[in-house]
Protein backbone atom coordinates (compact mmCIF):
# COMPACT_ATOMS: atom_id res chain seq x y z
CA UNK A 1 0.00 0.00 0.00
CA UNK A 2 1.34 3.31 -0.95
CA UNK A 3 1.39 6.02 1.93
CA UNK A 4 1.05 9.56 0.96
CA UNK A 5 3.31 12.45 2.99
CA UNK A 6 1.06 14.96 4.80
CA UNK A 7 -1.11 15.91 2.33
CA UNK A 8 -2.07 20.30 3.19
CA UNK A 9 -2.63 21.43 -0.16
CA UNK A 10 -6.17 21.75 -2.19
CA UNK A 11 -4.74 20.18 -5.43
CA UNK A 12 -3.40 16.90 -3.55
CA UNK A 13 -6.52 16.61 -1.76
CA UNK A 14 -8.69 16.65 -5.24
CA UNK A 15 -6.27 13.85 -7.05
CA UNK A 16 -6.42 11.53 -3.82
CA UNK A 17 -10.58 11.85 -3.62
CA UNK A 18 -11.25 11.48 -7.61
CA UNK A 19 -8.62 8.40 -7.28
CA UNK A 20 -10.52 7.20 -4.70
CA UNK A 21 -14.34 7.88 -5.83
CA UNK A 22 -13.42 4.49 -7.83
CA UNK A 23 -12.94 2.59 -5.07
CA UNK A 24 -14.76 0.01 -3.52
CA UNK A 25 -14.77 1.26 0.03
CA UNK A 26 -12.84 3.71 2.11
CA UNK A 27 -11.57 3.67 5.53
CA UNK A 28 -12.09 7.00 7.68
CA UNK A 29 -10.16 8.34 11.04
CA UNK A 30 -10.07 11.51 12.36
CA UNK A 31 -8.11 12.99 14.92
CA UNK A 32 -10.02 16.29 17.06
CA UNK A 33 -9.69 18.09 20.45
CA UNK A 34 -13.01 19.24 22.43
CA UNK A 35 -11.70 19.81 25.26
CA UNK A 36 -12.35 23.14 25.81
CA UNK A 37 -14.67 23.67 22.45
CA UNK A 38 -18.29 22.94 22.25
CA UNK A 39 -17.94 21.41 18.55
CA UNK A 40 -15.33 19.30 18.19
CA UNK A 41 -12.04 20.99 16.56
CA UNK A 42 -10.89 19.04 13.90
CA UNK A 43 -7.23 18.63 13.50
CA UNK A 44 -6.11 15.10 11.12
CA UNK A 45 -8.23 13.26 8.84
CA UNK A 46 -6.87 9.88 7.63
CA UNK A 47 -8.32 7.97 5.08
CA UNK A 48 -7.21 4.78 2.67
CA UNK A 49 -8.87 2.59 0.26
CA UNK A 50 -7.09 -0.90 -0.92
CA UNK A 51 -4.24 0.79 -2.80
CA UNK A 52 -2.92 4.01 -0.70
CA UNK A 53 -3.54 6.01 2.56
CA UNK A 54 -3.20 9.28 3.80
CA UNK A 55 -3.42 11.86 6.24
CA UNK A 56 -4.94 15.19 5.85
CA UNK A 57 -4.16 18.82 7.32
CA UNK A 58 -7.38 20.08 7.40
CA UNK A 59 -5.82 23.26 9.54
CA UNK A 60 -3.82 23.99 6.70
CA UNK A 61 -3.95 27.32 5.36
CA UNK A 62 -6.45 27.64 2.68
CA UNK A 63 -6.93 24.11 1.94
CA UNK A 64 -10.21 23.02 0.55
CA UNK A 65 -12.12 19.94 2.15
CA UNK A 66 -15.35 19.88 -0.03
CA UNK A 67 -13.95 16.79 -2.65
CA UNK A 68 -13.37 14.77 0.70
CA UNK A 69 -16.75 15.74 2.19
CA UNK A 70 -18.41 14.80 -1.35
CA UNK A 71 -16.82 11.58 -1.45
CA UNK A 72 -18.17 10.47 2.15
CA UNK A 73 -21.74 12.41 2.14
CA UNK A 74 -22.47 12.68 -2.09
CA UNK A 75 -20.46 9.31 -3.55
CA UNK A 76 -23.04 6.18 -2.60
CA UNK A 77 -21.65 3.89 -4.69
CA UNK A 78 -18.10 4.11 -1.79
CA UNK A 79 -18.66 2.23 1.20
CA UNK A 80 -17.16 3.99 4.05
CA UNK A 81 -15.87 2.19 6.79
CA UNK A 82 -14.97 3.26 10.55
CA UNK A 83 -14.47 1.92 13.85
CA UNK A 84 -16.74 3.11 16.71
CA UNK A 85 -17.45 6.06 14.45
CA UNK A 86 -19.46 8.29 16.29
CA UNK A 87 -17.21 11.20 17.11
CA UNK A 88 -16.12 10.95 13.35
CA UNK A 89 -19.59 10.93 12.10
CA UNK A 90 -20.68 13.71 14.03
CA UNK A 91 -17.61 15.78 12.54
CA UNK A 92 -18.70 15.16 9.13
CA UNK A 93 -22.51 16.18 9.87
CA UNK A 94 -20.64 19.68 11.91
CA UNK A 95 -19.32 20.39 8.35
CA UNK A 96 -22.05 18.83 5.96
CA UNK A 97 -25.19 18.53 7.58
CA UNK A 98 -24.98 15.19 6.59
CA UNK A 99 -23.47 11.83 7.58
CA UNK A 100 -21.35 9.22 5.67
CA UNK A 101 -23.44 7.36 3.13
CA UNK A 102 -23.70 3.93 3.06
CA UNK A 103 -21.73 3.11 6.28
CA UNK A 104 -19.75 -0.02 7.97
CA UNK A 105 -18.80 0.62 11.70
CA UNK A 106 -16.41 -2.53 12.34
CA UNK A 107 -16.69 -2.49 16.00
CA UNK A 108 -20.81 -3.17 15.19
CA UNK A 109 -19.50 -5.73 13.38
CA UNK A 110 -17.57 -7.14 15.59
CA UNK A 111 -21.28 -7.55 17.61
CA UNK A 112 -22.50 -10.51 15.48
CA UNK A 113 -19.10 -11.92 15.52
CA UNK A 114 -19.14 -12.64 18.73
CA UNK A 115 -16.61 -9.92 19.34
CA UNK A 116 -18.33 -8.17 22.43
CA UNK A 117 -20.21 -5.23 22.66
CA UNK A 118 -17.41 -2.57 22.32
CA UNK A 119 -14.49 -3.90 21.51
CA UNK A 120 -11.86 -1.26 21.11
CA UNK A 121 -9.84 -0.51 18.00
CA UNK A 122 -6.57 -2.31 19.71
CA UNK A 123 -7.47 -5.29 20.64
CA UNK A 124 -9.80 -5.24 17.05
CA UNK A 125 -6.39 -4.98 15.23
CA UNK A 126 -4.69 -7.63 17.41
CA UNK A 127 -7.72 -10.28 16.96
CA UNK A 128 -7.81 -9.99 13.37
CA UNK A 129 -3.63 -9.12 12.35
CA UNK A 130 -2.04 -10.43 15.10
CA UNK A 131 -0.40 -6.49 15.12
CA UNK A 132 0.22 -4.43 18.44
CA UNK A 133 -0.67 -1.36 17.99
CA UNK A 134 1.69 1.32 19.45
CA UNK A 135 -0.43 3.22 21.74
CA UNK A 136 2.23 6.39 22.50
CA UNK A 137 0.66 8.69 20.75
CA UNK A 138 -2.87 8.39 21.71
CA UNK A 139 -2.65 11.51 23.77
CA UNK A 140 -0.86 13.81 21.47
CA UNK A 141 -2.16 17.51 21.16
CA UNK A 142 -3.28 17.37 17.29
CA UNK A 143 -4.02 20.88 17.14
CA UNK A 144 -0.33 21.45 17.74
CA UNK A 145 2.07 22.11 14.32
CA UNK A 146 4.05 20.84 13.30
CA UNK A 147 3.15 16.86 13.41
CA UNK A 148 6.23 14.92 13.44
CA UNK A 149 6.31 11.56 11.49
CA UNK A 150 6.02 9.32 14.57
CA UNK A 151 2.67 10.96 14.99
CA UNK A 152 1.59 11.14 11.43
CA UNK A 153 2.41 7.38 10.96
CA UNK A 154 0.80 6.28 14.19
CA UNK A 155 -2.33 8.32 12.99
CA UNK A 156 -2.18 6.48 9.32
CA UNK A 157 -2.17 3.07 10.93
CA UNK A 158 -5.73 3.67 12.28
CA UNK A 159 -7.10 3.51 8.75
CA UNK A 160 -4.09 0.75 6.71
CA UNK A 161 -5.14 -1.64 9.48
CA UNK A 162 -8.59 -1.24 8.96
CA UNK A 163 -8.59 -1.64 5.54
CA UNK A 164 -6.75 -4.91 5.91
CA UNK A 165 -9.70 -5.82 8.47
CA UNK A 166 -12.37 -4.73 6.74
CA UNK A 167 -12.15 -7.51 4.03
CA UNK A 168 -11.77 -10.32 6.13
CA UNK A 169 -14.36 -9.69 8.36
CA UNK A 170 -16.88 -9.16 5.36
CA UNK A 171 -15.97 -12.93 3.99
CA UNK A 172 -16.70 -14.10 7.30
CA UNK A 173 -19.88 -12.13 7.71
CA UNK A 174 -20.90 -13.45 4.67
CA UNK A 175 -19.69 -17.24 5.26
CA UNK A 176 -21.86 -16.70 8.66
CA UNK A 177 -24.55 -14.80 6.57
CA UNK A 178 -24.89 -12.24 9.41
CA UNK A 179 -24.64 -9.55 7.46
CA UNK A 180 -28.14 -8.67 6.96
CA UNK A 181 -28.07 -8.25 10.88
CA UNK A 182 -26.15 -5.70 10.50
CA UNK A 183 -28.23 -3.02 8.79
CA UNK A 184 -30.32 -1.73 11.10
CA UNK A 185 -27.55 -0.72 13.16
CA UNK A 186 -25.82 1.09 10.01
CA UNK A 187 -28.88 3.17 9.80
CA UNK A 188 -28.91 3.82 13.21
CA UNK A 189 -25.73 4.69 13.25
CA UNK A 190 -25.97 7.71 10.53
CA UNK A 191 -29.46 8.75 11.45
CA UNK A 192 -28.60 12.49 11.36
CA UNK A 193 -31.06 12.90 14.30
CA UNK A 194 -27.81 11.37 16.56
CA UNK A 195 -25.66 14.54 15.65
CA UNK A 196 -28.13 17.47 15.27
CA UNK A 197 -28.22 18.45 19.37
CA UNK A 198 -31.60 19.85 19.26
CA UNK A 199 -31.68 22.56 21.72
CA UNK A 200 -35.01 21.71 22.65
CA UNK A 201 -33.96 17.88 23.73
CA UNK A 202 -30.62 19.09 25.58
CA UNK A 203 -32.83 18.74 28.89
CA UNK A 204 -32.94 14.76 28.81
CA UNK A 205 -29.03 14.64 28.98
CA UNK A 206 -29.34 16.21 32.69
CA UNK A 207 -30.58 13.86 35.65
CA UNK A 208 -32.43 15.00 37.85
CA UNK A 209 -35.01 13.63 40.54
CA UNK A 210 -39.02 13.98 40.08
CA UNK A 211 -41.74 14.39 37.55
CA UNK A 212 -43.03 17.56 38.81
CA UNK A 213 -44.07 18.87 34.97
CA UNK A 214 -42.85 22.77 36.17
CA UNK A 215 -39.68 21.85 37.43
CA UNK A 216 -38.95 19.26 34.20
CA UNK A 217 -40.13 22.70 32.14
CA UNK A 218 -37.78 24.89 33.51
CA UNK A 219 -35.44 22.36 33.30
CA UNK A 220 -35.83 22.08 29.33
CA UNK A 221 -36.00 25.69 29.25
CA UNK A 222 -32.43 26.29 30.98
CA UNK A 223 -30.83 23.20 29.12
CA UNK A 224 -32.25 24.80 25.83
CA UNK A 225 -30.32 28.08 26.74
CA UNK A 226 -27.62 26.61 27.81
CA UNK A 227 -27.03 24.88 24.62
CA UNK A 228 -27.60 27.94 22.29
CA UNK A 229 -25.20 29.79 24.44
CA UNK A 230 -22.43 26.77 24.28
CA UNK A 231 -23.32 26.69 20.62
CA UNK A 232 -22.73 30.63 20.39
CA UNK A 233 -19.62 30.85 21.94
CA UNK A 234 -17.96 27.22 21.16
CA UNK A 235 -17.52 26.50 24.46
CA UNK A 236 -18.37 23.04 26.39
CA UNK A 237 -22.23 23.03 28.26
CA UNK A 238 -20.15 22.62 31.47
CA UNK A 239 -17.83 25.68 31.08
CA UNK A 240 -21.68 27.78 30.66
CA UNK A 241 -23.32 25.84 33.55
CA UNK A 242 -22.49 22.82 35.18
CA UNK A 243 -25.55 20.06 35.07
CA UNK A 244 -26.37 20.31 39.37
CA UNK A 245 -26.60 23.75 38.97
CA UNK A 246 -29.33 23.98 35.93
CA UNK A 247 -31.26 21.36 38.41
CA UNK A 248 -30.90 23.28 41.22
CA UNK A 249 -32.37 26.32 39.37
CA UNK A 250 -34.93 24.13 37.63
CA UNK A 251 -36.13 22.94 41.34
CA UNK A 252 -35.54 26.64 42.75
CA UNK A 253 -35.50 29.16 40.68
CA UNK A 254 -34.26 32.23 41.64
CA UNK A 255 -37.30 34.98 41.34
CA UNK A 256 -34.76 38.05 39.71
CA UNK A 257 -31.64 38.64 38.18
CA UNK A 258 -30.33 40.15 41.37
CA UNK A 259 -30.41 36.24 42.44
CA UNK A 260 -28.50 35.08 40.34
CA UNK A 261 -25.44 36.15 42.54
CA UNK A 262 -26.38 33.73 45.55
CA UNK A 263 -26.82 30.75 43.02
CA UNK A 264 -23.84 28.30 43.85
CA UNK A 265 -22.12 27.64 40.52
CA UNK A 266 -22.58 31.27 38.87
CA UNK A 267 -20.44 34.15 38.35
CA UNK A 268 -22.04 36.98 40.70
CA UNK A 269 -21.74 39.11 37.79
CA UNK A 270 -24.64 37.50 36.06
CA UNK A 271 -27.01 39.19 38.37
CA UNK A 272 -26.00 42.12 36.08
CA UNK A 273 -24.80 41.09 32.59
CA UNK A 274 -26.87 39.95 29.77
CA UNK A 275 -26.47 36.07 29.48
CA UNK A 276 -27.96 36.76 33.40
CA UNK A 277 -30.76 38.74 31.48
CA UNK A 278 -31.17 34.95 29.07
CA UNK A 279 -30.70 32.79 31.58
CA UNK A 280 -33.89 34.60 33.55
CA UNK A 281 -35.81 34.89 30.66
CA UNK A 282 -35.69 31.07 29.85
CA UNK A 283 -36.63 30.87 33.34
CA UNK A 284 -39.64 33.20 32.91
CA UNK A 285 -40.46 31.74 29.51
CA UNK A 286 -40.70 28.18 30.57
CA UNK A 287 -44.09 26.18 30.64
CA UNK A 288 -44.59 23.37 32.56
CA UNK A 289 -44.08 19.95 30.50
CA UNK A 290 -47.45 18.00 28.88
CA UNK A 291 -48.10 14.38 29.61
CA UNK A 292 -46.56 13.49 26.55
CA UNK A 293 -43.05 14.42 27.46
CA UNK A 294 -42.71 13.54 31.05
CA UNK A 295 -40.14 10.75 31.51
CA UNK A 296 -40.58 7.13 32.74
CA UNK A 297 -41.50 6.86 36.87
CA UNK A 298 -38.38 5.91 38.43
CA UNK A 299 -38.52 2.62 38.64
CA UNK A 300 -38.56 2.94 34.70
CA UNK A 301 -40.75 -0.11 34.35
CA UNK A 302 -44.08 1.45 33.77
CA UNK A 303 -46.95 -1.04 33.71
CA UNK A 304 -44.70 -4.14 34.82
CA UNK A 305 -45.38 -4.47 38.85
CA UNK A 306 -43.25 -7.13 40.74
CA UNK A 307 -44.68 -10.29 38.33
CA UNK A 308 -43.54 -8.04 35.29
CA UNK A 309 -40.33 -7.85 37.26
CA UNK A 310 -39.47 -10.88 37.49
CA UNK A 311 -40.71 -12.06 34.01
CA UNK A 312 -38.20 -9.42 32.60
CA UNK A 313 -35.28 -11.07 34.69
CA UNK A 314 -36.53 -14.34 33.14
CA UNK A 315 -35.84 -12.60 29.76
CA UNK A 316 -32.47 -11.22 30.52
CA UNK A 317 -31.46 -14.88 31.06
CA UNK A 318 -32.51 -16.12 28.06
CA UNK A 319 -30.94 -13.35 26.01
CA UNK A 320 -27.93 -14.33 28.39
CA UNK A 321 -27.80 -17.69 26.95
CA UNK A 322 -28.94 -17.48 23.58
CA UNK A 323 -26.41 -14.61 22.89
CA UNK A 324 -23.58 -17.21 24.12
CA UNK A 325 -24.99 -20.50 22.12
CA UNK A 326 -24.82 -17.96 19.31
CA UNK A 327 -21.91 -16.53 19.66
CA UNK A 328 -23.25 -12.80 19.21
CA UNK A 329 -23.47 -9.47 21.55
CA UNK A 330 -26.33 -9.93 23.68
CA UNK A 331 -27.05 -6.03 22.38
CA UNK A 332 -27.51 -6.75 19.08
CA UNK A 333 -29.97 -9.13 19.76
CA UNK A 334 -32.35 -6.90 21.91
CA UNK A 335 -32.01 -4.16 24.47
CA UNK A 336 -33.08 -3.61 28.51
CA UNK A 337 -35.93 -1.28 26.97
CA UNK A 338 -37.50 -3.96 24.87
CA UNK A 339 -37.49 -6.91 27.24
CA UNK A 340 -39.39 -4.95 29.80
CA UNK A 341 -41.80 -3.77 27.60
CA UNK A 342 -42.33 -6.96 25.74
CA UNK A 343 -42.97 -8.32 29.73
CA UNK A 344 -45.35 -5.37 30.21
CA UNK A 345 -47.63 -6.79 27.66
CA UNK A 346 -46.26 -4.60 24.54
CA UNK A 347 -46.43 -6.81 21.27
CA UNK A 348 -45.82 -4.00 18.30
CA UNK A 349 -42.97 -1.96 17.26
CA UNK A 350 -40.36 -4.01 19.00
CA UNK A 351 -36.71 -4.82 16.57
CA UNK A 352 -36.52 -7.94 18.36
CA UNK A 353 -40.07 -9.08 17.05
CA UNK A 354 -39.20 -8.73 13.24
CA UNK A 355 -36.93 -9.52 10.74
CA UNK A 356 -33.84 -11.21 11.86
CA UNK A 357 -33.95 -11.02 15.53
CA UNK A 358 -37.50 -12.39 15.88
CA UNK A 359 -35.51 -15.88 14.34
CA UNK A 360 -33.12 -15.44 16.35
CA UNK A 361 -34.24 -14.47 19.84
CA UNK A 362 -37.44 -12.57 19.63
CA UNK A 363 -39.75 -15.83 18.69
CA UNK A 364 -38.35 -17.95 21.77
CA UNK A 365 -38.60 -14.10 24.21
CA UNK A 366 -42.34 -14.25 23.30
CA UNK A 367 -42.62 -18.28 24.10
CA UNK A 368 -41.11 -17.47 27.09
CA UNK A 369 -43.54 -14.74 28.16
CA UNK A 370 -46.41 -16.94 26.68
CA UNK A 371 -45.85 -19.83 28.46
CA UNK A 372 -44.90 -22.15 25.88
CA UNK A 373 -41.04 -21.94 26.77
CA UNK A 374 -39.11 -22.88 30.11
CA UNK A 375 -35.66 -23.03 31.71
CA UNK A 376 -34.22 -26.55 32.18
CA UNK A 377 -31.20 -27.93 33.70
CA UNK A 378 -29.46 -30.97 31.18
CA UNK A 379 -26.57 -31.97 31.22
CA UNK A 380 -25.49 -29.56 33.71
CA UNK A 381 -26.35 -26.49 31.49
CA UNK A 382 -29.19 -24.72 31.24
CA UNK A 383 -30.83 -24.48 28.49
CA UNK A 384 -34.26 -23.66 27.08
CA UNK A 385 -37.11 -26.28 26.85
CA UNK A 386 -40.59 -26.29 25.20
CA UNK A 387 -42.79 -26.86 27.83
CA UNK A 388 -45.47 -29.33 25.30
CA UNK A 389 -42.13 -31.16 25.32
CA UNK A 390 -41.72 -31.39 28.57
CA UNK A 391 -45.14 -32.49 29.21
Amino acid sequence: MHIHPLISDSATLANLCARMADADYVCVDTEFMRESTYYPELCLIQIADDKEAAAIDPMAPGIDLKPLLDLLVENHDVLKVVHAGGQDIEIVYNLTGKTPFPLFDTQVAAMALGQGEQIGYSNLVDSWLGIAVDKGARFTDWARRPLDARQIEYAIGDVTHLSKIFPKMLERLRKTGRGVWLDQEMERLGDIANYANDPDLAWKRVRISGRKPDVLGRLKALARWRELEAQAKDLPRGRIVKDETLGDMAGHPPKKQADLARVRGLSATWAGNDIGGRLMAAIEGAQPLGDDELPPRDDRKPGLGKEGSLVADLLKLLLKIRSRDIDVASKLLARTDELEALAAGVRTGLPMLEGWRFDQFGRDALDLVEGRLAFAVIGGKLKMTRTEDAA
